[in-house]
């Protein structure tokens, strides 16, 4: 199955009891060939695919790795629901892209020479954060010598340390949770810590003071803009604690990348719509008063600087001929904004 995926260009494949396998084409679920799933084929799948810890699964419902399979390093996620076991696998590429080739804001590649602070990569599940993090990271590693760790759940991208050196710690086999790995990994040594999610109030809270302390911190979280990014880590924090972090945030944020992949032109493909926060004096005054809601206009004035709104982007890849302005519409923050610059 996931040979046959992979030669379709499939992004996931779900398996789940009373169904054929389903694979995800260009963003759409479509069947691939085979009879309905019996409860014991899921059983047996499920057995293999946990590799050792199918117990666990029972016991806790749900299991995250990541395994090579066929080649293709591959997500799991493994869970069970109305007493069957479903699976999501997604299909990883082969190898990490070129940061030149992802269609990013070309600002992006300036973020990879930074040497402290912090760089968040935001968006909906599956809009390709982990790949662009993935393509920084290696972008350092064939620029400057830096011991790099890693904290994932679960690896996916393996790198092949050419300047630099790595560390790659899986959360639940290698250390107990996000915030656990990233205390201990501020005494490793380390120039650079890729988190794969902040999660949580001790996880944002120590990346806050590894940046402090002179890291480069890249880390992914799940919203819709760079502004709600903001809002996000410091709305976990109890009130009493949320002016101290906002000054924290204003001093060590450096740049919010957010991104969503979207169905291009011709529908044989998808192409990535990206806002980018670029924190100057202006952002950091603004983050620092809690005026949040204020930063997309400060984005939209800083276009000389490599800043660029989502509704930007989205107008700016139609008038590429990349993506159909139905699409740019249904995906923009501000649809009336977009429909109104599409009329000239």
């Amino acid at each position: 199955m996931v040979r046959e995926a992979r030669k379709q260009d499939a992004s996931d494949i779900h398996l789940l009891f009373g169904q054929p396998p389903i694979c995800r084409l260009r963003g759409t679920l479509q069947p691939m060939a085979g009879e309905p799933l019996s409860g014991e084929e899921c059983e047996t799948l499920a057995r293999e695919l946990a590799a050792g810890g199918y117990d666990e699964l029972l016991r806790i419902g749900e299991l995250d790795r990541a395994d090579t399979i066929e080649g293709v390093r591959v997500r799991i996620n493994l869970f069970r629901q109305q007493e069957h076991t479903s699976a999501a696998l997604r299909l990883l590429s082969d190898r990490i892209p070129e940061l030149s080739s992802l269609g990013l804001p070309p600002a992006v590649e300036e973020l990879t020479s930074l040497r402290r602070g912090i760089i968040v990569v935001t968006g909906v599940t599956g809009s390709g954060k982990s790949t662009t993090l993935a393509a920084m990271i290696d972008r350092i590693n064939h620029s400057r010598a830096e011991h790099v760790i890693t904290l994932e759940d679960p690896i996916e991208y393996v790198y092949t340390p050419d300047r630099c050196i790595f560390n790659q710690r899986e959360i639940g086999r290698d250390t107990q949770s996000y915030a656990n790995g990233l205390r201990a990994a501020l005494r490793e040594d380390p120039d650079i810590i890729l988190i794969g999610e902040m999660r949580d109030l001790d996880t944002i809270e120590t990346a806050l003071t590894a940046a402090e302390t002179g890291h480069l911190v890249l880390a992914t979280l799940h919203t819709g803009s760079a502004a709600d990014a903001v809002d996000r880590m410091v709305d976990v924090f109890p009130e009493a604690r949320q002016r101290q972090i906002r000054m924290q945030l204003s001093q060590t944020l450096q740049a919010v990348l957010s991104q969503q992949l979207l169905p291009d032109r011709e529908g044989a493909g998808r192409v990535a719509a990206c806002e980018l926060m670029l924190v100057n004096a202006a952002v950091r005054n603004l983050i620092r008063e809690g005026k949040t809601p204020q930063i997309a206009n400060v984005i939209a004035t800083s276009a000389q600087e490599g800043a660029i709104t989502m509704d930007n982007a989205l107008l700016k890849l139609v008038r590429d001929r990349k993506i159909l302005p139905e699409t740019a519409k249904r995906a923009a923050h501000d649809p009336d904004f977009v429909r109104k610059n599409l009329a000239y």
